[in-house]
């Protein structure tokens, strides 16, 4: 009994031992992540000289050159064919000439109207514009919709499969109505039309012929020449009884090429170096707004890729200290983010290590700024954790210990909401790793005034709260590369959606 009891205290004593020099090293390299430091990165990066790093634009070249050369410089493997770039292609299509007439009415497009869909058309058409209403089984068996042009309104998440709908119906093209007031529809008309000539970016595909058009309901209530109460009326059961106008419309469409990168640094493990890490954020910003003003992006998401990079550094100095994590830890910043997360979309469809392999994803997103929820707060030494309990039942609790154990910041939970209005949980990189059943954890500051302007510069940066948060991640990461257990796909959205 005495023995046992003896051999009990002494397993004990060796793995407090064992945990207290975990600790311990993970301190060590902690500390080498200074506000110092990432002022200095993210001065350069969100500098005017990187021209708002717009997705293949040549600040954004110059941003992936950067980070590429600092990965470097720390020692870590470019694992790319030896290369730290993943170089893909983007298509950019652009609409440089979209007519829209109804009746003697010419509309003017990002004025009148907003082309949101897709089409090339050699030769104007011709036909009819009838009034759907709402794109219901009733109503699609009520009105003839055969190569015509419909309108129609859109209520909410509706307004996001009534397209499909209504084109397999036999719909040559649809004008949709999705908000109220004329206000609203200005405002995202002006936005359309600051945006018009760069085109809009994603991965090449063949063409929709779906002419989709989007305007007010005061519009629809003037192409219809009814007011905008019968138009309503009539959309729940009698849409027939509007009368069907004469329209004729073109589209003309240009595809140009789009080179881009993300940027990858290697790390690899020892024991379990099969299973991978990934710590990630996007480089890419909003390039120059229509002013000629540069969208810095210090915050959105330079600080996001600092924080990154001090991580490696600090990953790359415990390994040539003899300290090599477990698993293998990959560095990602993608781009083409506020594309629509096309960058990490691209590498999760053509990843480098497999994504079975691939343990856990922590993104940083926006972590160097004091939102509007915390701007009066006393206590503002807090962090967004968004999706850590989303697909494993032990990532949170990981983070937490993390957080109690070193850093002590609020963990504020409040985006993981069922009913969040904000969707953050779709609209960072994480996602497209949470769709492969990859547990990930978002970290993010949250929304400001400066959120997409040219406001968002380095001195609004509060670089002490950014260091704390980066060493929060870092014990994260470093945890999660070391233990013995990947964490488990166990939990209740097991495949990342809602």
């Amino acid at each position: 009994m005495r023995k046992i009891t003896w051999l009990a205290g002494l397993f004990a004593l060796v793995l407090t031992w064992q945990v207290n020099a975990q600790d311990a090293t993970a301190i060590k390299y902690a500390s080498t992540i200074t506000a110092e430091d990432l002022e200095e990165y993210l001065t350069f990066l969100a500098s005017d000289e990187m021209e708002g790093r717009d997705t293949g634009e040549k600040g954004q070249k110059l941003a992936a050159e950067y980070l590429a050369n600092f990965y470097e410089g720390l020692g870590l493997v470019g694992p790319v064919d030896g290369s730290y770039l993943q170089k893909f292609n983007l298509s950019s299509v652009s609409y440089p000439q979209v007519s829209l007439n109804v009746g003697k009415q010419k509309l003017i497009n990002n004025e009148d109207f907003i082309f949101i869909g897709d089409a090339d058309m050699s030769k104007s058409k011709k036909t009819e514009l009838v009034f759907l209403g709402l794109a219901n089984e009733e109503n699609i068996a009520k009105v003839d919709l055969k190569d015509k042009l419909v309108g129609l309104w859109a209520i909410g998440s509706r307004a996001q499969t009534v397209v499909p709908e209504v084109m397999e119906a036999g719909a040559a093209g649809i004008i949709i109505v999705t908000m109220e007031g004329q206000a609203n529809f200005d405002r995202m008309a002006n936005w359309y039309k600051s945006l018009s000539g760069r085109g809009r970016l994603g991965f090449e595909q063949d063409t929709k012929q779906e002419p989709i058009f989007l305007v007010s309901s005061d519009m629809m209530s003037k192409l219809f020449d009814t007011p905008v109460e019968i138009l309503k009326e009539a959309a729940k059961n009698n849409p027939e009884s509007i009368k069907s106008q004469k329209v004729n419309y073109q589209v003309k469409k240009n595809n140009k090429l789009v080179p881009t990168e993300n940027v990858l640094a290697f790390l690899e493990g020892t024991d379990k170096k099969e299973e991978v890490l990934v710590i990630s954020s996007h480089y890419d910003h909003t390039g120059i707004d229509s002013q000629g003003r540069v969208n810095n992006g210090a915050d959105d998401d330079g600080s996001g890729t600092v924080a990154v990079m001090e991580i490696a550094q600090a990953f790359a100095k415990a390994a040539q200290d003899g300290h090599r994590p477990k698993r293998s830890v990959l560095f990602l910043n993608v781009t083409g983010e506020e594309k629509g997360l096309l960058g990490s979309e691209y590498y999760s469809d053509n990843p480098i290590f497999p994504l079975e392999n691939t343990v856990n994803n922590l993104n940083i997103d926006m972590v160097g700024r004091i939102d509007y929820e915390y701007q009066d707060a006393e206590d503002q030494d807090y962090i967004y954790v968004i999706g850590s309990e989303m697909l494993s039942s032990h990532l949170k609790i990981i983070n937490e210990y993390n957080n109690i154990t070193y850093t002590n910041l609020k963990l504020d939970y409040r985006y993981d909401a069922e009913d969040d209005p904000n969707r953050f949980y779709y609209r960072s990189d994480h996602y497209n790793f949470a769709k492969h059943n990859i547990p990930v954890i978002f970290f993010f500051n949250g929304v400001h005034d400066d959120y997409h302007q040219h406001t968002d510069t380095v001195d609004k940066i509060e670089f002490p709260l950014m260091t704390k948060r980066t060493k929060l991640i870092f014990h994260t990461a470093w945890d999660l590369a070391n233990r013995e257990n990947r964490t488990p796909v166990d939990g209740s959205n097991t495949r990342g959606e809602r």
